[in-house]
Formats: C-alpha cells, structure tokens, sequence
C-alpha cells in the first residue's frame, strides 16, 4: 500500500534521507536545507556535493525578514519558489529572460538570454537573493558583477546544471567571499536552486509545520 498524505510522504522521506547526513558537521537549519535539495532531485547523492557558505543561511534569512527580492535566470526557477511565503515578508520575484530588451541584448553581443537577463539586472542584485538553477553563463555574469563593479548579493545561491561550464562556474562562486549555496560537479537544476531557497524560506515561516522541513 503507498502512502497518500503528503505531510506523511514527507516525514517519511526525511526520515530515509536523515542517515546519509549523519555524518555531516551540520547546524539543524543546514540540515533541513541539505534534506530538502536531496529530496528535491532524489539523490542521496548530493549529500557530499553541496556547499553552503558559513553565513549563507543567517544572510539569506535577514535578506528574506527585510523584503528582498529574489532574482533568477529561468521562468523553472521562478515559478518554483513559494511566492505566498515570500510575499508574507514583502519579497518578490524577477526573471526577465523572455523579455524583449533582453532577448535584443543576448543577440547584439553574442551572449546568452540568461546572461543578459543578469547584466540588465545589474545594480538592482545588490543586497539581494540571485538564485540561478540552470545557466551557467548567469552565473559568470554574476561573479563578474561582484568582481568588477562591486555588486553585492545578499546571498547567490547558483546550482547551475550541465556538462559545459557549470562545474567551472560553481567552483568560482565557491572561491569568493559573497554567501553562496552551491553543489560542486554538473549536478543542479532549477529544482535543486528553488529546494534551497524554499528551504530557508519555510524555515522562517513557522505556520509551514514540519518545523520548516
């Protein structure tokens, strides 16, 4: 017989999950975070790959308490996040990679869409959250943004996906100094970028149950 509640599905979930990080140094709010981007891509594997930076998740939690906005490369990642939670703390959510101005800009400069979605953005990504779960490219651009204009995210949470740069991009958000969640290799997605930042997001919203899980 399976099981049908969803709360019960999940419980029982976390419970498989909670052995494969029994030997992780972690605080109780990593933890839910680690558990809910395994569940989210169904791989315990992740378990060793994922990097959180020391104050990423206090960072994350004092951006979302005073209202930022999150930004994201993909409509996946947008339309993942908990628009009803973040909105109880008077975020919103940007993605403009459709739009016309950038679809414009990624042709006259020979980038990607979702590259000139980041530069577009440009200032507006100070003291906010940037998730990307898909383009690589969003990411460099970002990472330059910090390098060379002083931009400064509140928190990058970049998991992007794939073969071609993602790797190389993740190992550079790790190696700088901007609150980062990141996993390293080719492994990510949008759905592994929005587990990461629902996760804070039910961690501060207590009326979620589960105790933010």
């Amino acid at each position: 017989m399976f099981m049908t509640k969803p709360m019960e599905i999940e419980e029982r979930s976390m419970e498989i999950i909670a052995p494969h990080l029994a030997g992780l140094t972690l605080s109780d709010d990593e933890r839910k975070i680690y558990s809910r981007m395994i569940h989210a891509s169904g791989d315990v594997g992740y378990a060793p790959i994922i990097r959180i930076h020391p104050q990423a998740v206090e960072a994350t939690k004092e951006a979302l308490k005073r209202g930022a906005n999150v930004f994201t490369d993909v409509e996946m990642v947008k339309r993942g996040i908990s628009l009803r939670t973040l909105k109880k703390f008077g975020g919103e959510i940007f993605c403009k990679v459709a739009d016309d101005d950038v679809i414009e800009r990624a042709k006259a400069e020979g980038i990607t869409r979702s590259m000139a979605a980041m530069r577009i953005f440009g200032k507006q990504l100070d003291g906010q959250i940037v998730a990307i779960g898909n383009a690589p490219t969003a990411l460099f651009e970002v990472l330059r943004l910090v390098r060379e204009e002083n931009i400064r995210p509140a928190v990058i949470i970049g998991v992007p996906v794939g073969f071609v740069g993602a790797a190389e991009a993740k190992a550079q958000l790790a190696a700088q100094d901007v609150p980062f969640i990141t996993v390293a290799g080719s492994k990510g997605g949008s759905s592994i970028a929005v587990a990461a930042l629902n996760a804070i997001l039910y961690i501060l919203d207590s009326s979620r149950g589960l105790n933010g899980r």
